[in-house]
């Protein structure tokens, strides 16, 4: 009988620490950690390319055909900058990460982040919309934001996931 193991969204604007948290907890969780940029990149699913953002568009379509059977089995980190795409029944938890706006402007200038794209993701942030878009996309109880600005908060975020993690399977086991 295998073990039943929880899905987990990390989502929240690009910059806010998302990818460090994620690999970090599936580092100490054993559960598999999924970069949804990485997996696009890697696989190839583009839909064009968005010359004002100058990025690839992302095939929502194909990124939920080939992560389906994966969540089905469960045990997945999916880290990813929107939610909205993915199958609600996907996620036991959604963790959106918030950061304050004068850090997350100096994280995304410092990825390179220029004119329309840094002002958009931070007036993102300030208007909280992937946590509205959370909110929308899953049933309330599951979402919940975590604060992502100092080393402080990452541990203590970790320690809190890793926590949830250990008394989900326990509770489902």
């Amino acid at each position: 009988m295998m073990t039943k193991l929880p899905n987990i969204l990390l989502t929240g604007t690009p910059g806010v620490g998302k990818t460090t948290l994620g690999k970090e907890l599936a580092a100490q969780t054993g559960l598999t950690y999924v970069n949804i940029g990485e997996l696009a990149h890697e696989g190839q699913y583009y839909d064009g390319y968005d010359e004002e953002y100058q990025c690839p568009v992302l095939d929502e379509d194909r990124v939920v055909d080939e992560l389906d059977q994966k969540m089905v089995e469960g045990g997945v980190i999916i880290d990813y900058h929107g939610c909205d795409l993915f199958p609600e029944r996907w996620f036991h938890i959604v963790f959106v990460l918030r950061t304050d706006n004068t850090q997350l402007y100096t994280r995304l200038e410092d990825r390179g982040y220029t004119g329309k794209k840094l002002q958009d993701n931070v007036q993102c942030e300030i208007f909280q919309t992937i946590y509205e878009e959370a909110m929308e996309a899953y049933s309330e109880e599951i979402v919940h934001q975590l604060p992502s600005n100092t080393p402080e908060d990452l541990e203590k975020n970790l320690h809190q996931l890793i926590q949830w993690t250990e008394q989900w399977i326990k509770d489902h086991n």
